[in-house]
């Protein structure tokens, strides 16, 4: 599992892509319209008589064996370039003063090209944070192995190395990286060398129960389902591409996927003790409690934390205390004290 050559060639293109990326998820309208989350399918009951005090409500979670101000992580984005470098300084300041979870954009582009990698140097602006590495699973089957996937894990001095699955992505994706075959084999080896943990993440299309039993079985610590309902990477790559059947391709898949609370009941059901992050069309605190109520440990978001980080280094910060008083009157309201509590009560139903 090594690289038999030299990847320094490709990285102006990378580095394109990941300019693109930013420019058409701030510029562009690339929100999935015809499927959402399925989220809104619940509703929590109310408890007019908590017998709670605000102040003692304890938000605090455990993910990985590491400490959490709050179940959130800001989820993966960017990279690669001057401007990403300056979001992903705001969003890990951010994670660092209240205790959350991070993850950063495929680091395949700094791979590509050594000197970018400061561009995901954020671990002296999250000393104590869980930070998630983060490349392409596709990318076994294109040269990179064991000593690529350590080295942006070093480099990060991560917690985790997250491999993201994005099969329809790559198919809307201009030369997309297309061959995922015998990539399951490949991400077992990776796990049992690795000395870190490995999450398998989708980008939005979501992960079934049967494929994460497939990823359980072959040593993954930690699923992300990123369900659909939020950001269309095929609306992204679509939104992106010069060739009319690229751009096709992205109108006709944009809608494409697994609903993110679809993805994380059926999954808890079959695999009740992983570690289980939802992500894919989160945007505010009762949806991450809602989330956490249908059996999630940990729970992402992405696009509003872009938007803010991309605005100011207070922007982020006033959304953090948005969701954070978001996740506090969910608890309140619902008259549990901590998230135990709302996980194992009947508040949540559906309607």
């Amino acid at each position: 599992m090594t690289a038999p050559y030299d990847f320094a060639p490709a990285a102006p293109e990378t580095q394109q892509r990941k300019a693109d990326h930013i420019r058409v998820c701030l510029e562009q309208d690339v929100q999935c319209q015809q499927i959402t989350t399925g989220l809104e399918k619940y509703r929590f009951r109310h408890c007019c008589l908590p017998e709670l005090d605000w102040d003692e409500l304890d938000l605090s979670s455990l993910f990985l064996g590491k400490s959490l101000g709050a179940p959130l992580l800001i989820s993966s984005m960017t990279g690669g370039t001057e401007q990403a470098s300056l979001i992903n300084t705001r969003l890990a300041i951010a994670a660092q003063t209240f205790g959350f979870a991070m993850g950063v954009g495929s680091q395949r582009v700094a791979v590509e090209a050594p000197d970018v990698m400061n561009t995901f140097a954020i671990r002296r602006y999250a000393p104590d944070c869980l930070l998630f590495a983060n490349l392409g699973a596709v990318q076994l089957n294109y040269g990179y192995g064991l000593a690529e996937c350590q080295r942006v894990v070093d480099a990060l001095e991560a917690d985790a190395l997250i491999l993201h699955l994005n099969a329809l992505q790559e198919s809307v994706q201009t030369r997309g990286d297309r061959n995922f075959k015998g990539l399951l084999n490949k991400i077992e080896v990776l796990c049992e060398r690795l000395p870190v943990p490995v999450i398998a993440k989708e980008v939005g299309n979501g992960i079934s129960a049967a494929m994460a039993q497939r990823l359980i079985g072959v040593g993954v610590a930690a699923i992300d389902v990123a369900g659909a309902g939020g950001t269309s990477w095929a609306k992204v790559e679509g939104g992106r591409a010069n060739d009319p059947r690229q751009r096709r391709l992205g109108q006709t898949f944009a809608d494409w996927g697994v609903p993110t609370a679809d993805c994380v009941t059926q999954i808890r059901t079959v695999a009740p003790e992983i570690s289980l992050i939802a992500s894919g069309g989160i945007r505010n605190g009762l949806q991450v409690a809602k989330a956490i109520a249908l059996g999630a440990d940990l729970v992402g978001l992405a696009h509003p934390f872009l938007l803010a980080a991309h605005d100011s280094e207070e922007s982020v910060a006033l959304l953090a205390e948005c969701l954070l008083e978001e996740l506090r009157t969910v608890l309140l309201c619902t008259g549990c004290a901590d998230w135990s509590v709302l996980k194992l009560s009947d508040v949540l139903q559906r309607v």
